[in-house]
């Protein structure tokens, strides 16, 4: 019996709440939205969208596969030299079980790619041979073209 007059207490306190008032009429209401935007929004957009454009796209270009090892501490050792070597270029580590690869580089031309392929194996960072692998890399934008 309690529950029942619980039950319907909450019921009626529940309708009455959401009723809308007889004072109001809906043509009073004003559907108005103003906003109030920083103007370096519109810089800060351009920016994005120049970097989405330029380093989110790829292209299709070049990496080197440098090394292809189950051996952990040689895989590091190599990483370490030629971070230290060719700072200026990314490397790539990837697992695929039970080897580990090292990648290098983003080149959008081949001539590039073996430049970097010989100096790597004339200051034989390397113990194995290097291959020369298609993939798609990050572009980096002109530096020229932002100038003009």
């Amino acid at each position: 019996m309690m529950k029942t007059i619980f039950y319907t207490m909450a019921m009626l306190f529940s309708v009455s709440s959401f009723a809308q008032s007889a004072t109001e009429a809906p043509d009073t209401i004003i559907n108005q939205v103003t906003i109030f935007q920083d103007p370096r929004m519109g810089i800060l957009k351009t920016k994005e969208a120049e970097y989405y454009k330029y380093f989110r796209s790829g292209a299709k270009g070049f990496r080197l596969m440098v090394i292809n090892s189950r051996d952990k501490d040689l895989v590091m050792k190599v990483r370490a030299q030629l971070l230290q070597r060719f700072p200026e270029q990314k490397i790539y580590m990837s697992f695929q079980a039970p080897y580990i690869k090292i990648k290098f580089g983003n080149f959008v031309e081949q001539t590039e790619a073996e430049k970097y392929q010989k100096m790597i194996t004339n200051a034989k960072l390397v113990p194995t041979s290097i291959y020369l692998v298609p993939e798609v890399v990050e572009v980096k934008p002109d530096k020229n073209k932002d100038e003009n």
